[in-house]
C-alpha cells in the first residue's frame, strides 16, 4: 500500500486529491496539510468526506510529512510549492506538484510571468506531466509538474493537428470559459456569488494570462518551432469544467471526416480522451467530476477555418484527476486506477 500525503488539502484541488485517493486500491492517505486550518479534521472543513476521511490537518512541516508519506501531492500556491518541494525530493520521496512552479523549463520565462525562481536546477529534473504526451518520461519520475487546467484543455485539443503539420502556426485563436473554483477557494471579491451569478465575461486579455507561456511552450515542442497564440479566458457561472474553443488555418484543404479520423487515430489508445463523434460537441456536463476530456474536431466549410472544441473538468482532467493519473504511471500502477469512473450528471 502506497502511502500518500497532501500538501495543502484545505483547497478544491486537495480536497478532489482526498476524494478520489479515498477509492483508489493501492492508496492510504496518511498525512494532509493546510497551515489555516491545521488542528481541524478535514470531515469537518469538507463534510462531504464523513465517513471516508477524519485524518487531522497539519501545518506544513516538509520533514515530518516525509515521515508520513512516500509519495507527496503538493496543492499549494506558486511559490509556496517551490518552498517546500526540494526538501521533499531529498528525502527520496516522489512528488506531483499541482502549482506552476515546475512547468516551465525555462527559469528567465518562469520569471518573467511569476517571479524569480527558487531552484532553477530542478526544472531540467520535472517533467511536464501530460500522460497523453509525455507516459514515458513520467514513468518512474521523482517530480511530475501537473499541467495547469487551460493548457491540458487545449494542448490535447491541438497535439494532432500540430504533430502532423496541418495547421497555419500564426493563425491559432483559443478561446476558454472555466468554472469559478478555476479561481481557488480562498476569499475574493471577483468570485462573490453575486459577482459571478448571471454574469459571463473575459479576463487576463491580451496575452497577459499566467498559463500562456506553458501552452506556448508545449504547443512550440509538439509543432518543432515556436508558436504563438491569442488566448482569451473567461469565467461562467458554474462551479466546475473548462470548454475550449480553438481556431487555426489548415495548410491544405481538409474534411471534418479526415479530422475525425486524425483524432480518433492519434487517440485511440488514451483512456481518457474521448473523440466524440461527428456531428456531437463537447459539454461540460458530460465530463463533470470524471477525467475524461472531449474533443471534436471539425471544418467551417464557409471559412475553411479548423475547429476543435475540447471539454474537461478542471478539477479532474485539469488538476486532481491527472495528478492520480500522474501518480499511477510513475508507480506502476494501472493507469486508470481510481479514476475509471464516468462522469456526474445531471
Amino acid at each position: 500500500m502506497l502511502t500518500v500525503a497532501v500538501v495543502g488539502a484545505s483547497g478544491y484541488t486537495g480536497l478532489e486529491l482526498v476524494r478520489i485517493l479515498h477509492g483508489h486500491p493501492e492508496v492510504s492517505v496518511t498525512c494532509v496539510t493546510s497551515e489555516r486550518s491545521a488542528g481541524k479534521r478535514i470531515d469537518d472543513l469538507f463534510p462531504t468526506l464523513r465517513g471516508c476521511c477524519d485524518l487531522v490537518l497539519e501545518n506544513l512541516e516538509p520533514v515530518r510529512v516525509s515521515g508520513k508519506a512516500d509519495f507527496i501531492f503538493t496543492a499549494l500556491p506558486h511559490k509556496a510549492a517551490m518552498e517546500v518541494v526540494p526538501t521533499f525530493l531529498t528525502l527520496g520521496k516522489k512528488v506531483v506538484d499541482l502549482s506552476a512552479d515546475y512547468r516551465l523549463g525555462d527559469a528567465e520565462v518562469y520569471g518573467a510571468w511569476y517571479e524569480q525562481h527558487l531552484n532553477p536546477h530542478l526544472l531540467q529534473e520535472a517533467v511536464y506531466g501530460l500522460p497523453e504526451l509525455r507516459r514515458d518520461r513520467i514513468s518512474g519520475r521523482a517530480l511530475v509538474a501537473n499541467p495547469g487546467c487551460y493548457p491540458t484543455s487545449i494542448v490535447l485539443g491541438l497535439a494532432p493537428l500540430l504533430k502532423e503539420g496541418l495547421i497555419d502556426l500564426k493563425s491559432i485563436i483559443a478561446d476558454s470559459a472555466s468554472g469559478v473554483t478555476g479561481a481557488g477557494r480562498a476569499a475574493k471579491v471577483d468570485s462573490l456569488y453575486c459577482e459571478v451569478n448571471e454574469g459571463y465575461k473575459a479576463y487576463g486579455v491580451g496575452g497577459v494570462h499566467r498559463h500562456t507561456p506553458e501552452i506556448e511552450q508545449e504547443l512550440s515542442l509538439l509543432a518543432g518551432e515556436q508558436v504563438t497564440i491569442t488566448f482569451t479566458p473567461h469565467l461562467v457561472p458554474m462551479d466546475r469544467g473548462i470548454l475550449s474553443t480553438i481556431y487555426a488555418s489548415p495548410l491544405k484543404q481538409t474534411t471534418t471526416a479526415e479530422l475525425a479520423e486524425l483524432y480518433s487515430g492519434f487517440y485511440s489508445r488514451e483512456p481518457f480522451v474521448r473523440v466524440l463523434p461527428q456531428g456531437s460537441l463537447p459539454s461540460t456536463a458530460f465530463v463533470r467530476g470524471s477525467n475524461f476530456c472531449d474533443i471534436s474536431p471539425l471544418v467551417d466549410k464557409r471559412t475553411g477555418r479548423i475547429i476543435v472544441v475540447s471539454a474537461i473538468d478542471n478539477l479532474m482532467k485539469g488538476a486532481s484527476g491527472q495528478a492520480v493519473q500522474n501518480m499511477n504511471i510513475v508507480c506502476g500502477f494501472p493507469e486508470t486506477m481510481g479514476l475509471d469512473r464516468p462522469a456526474l450528471f445531471p
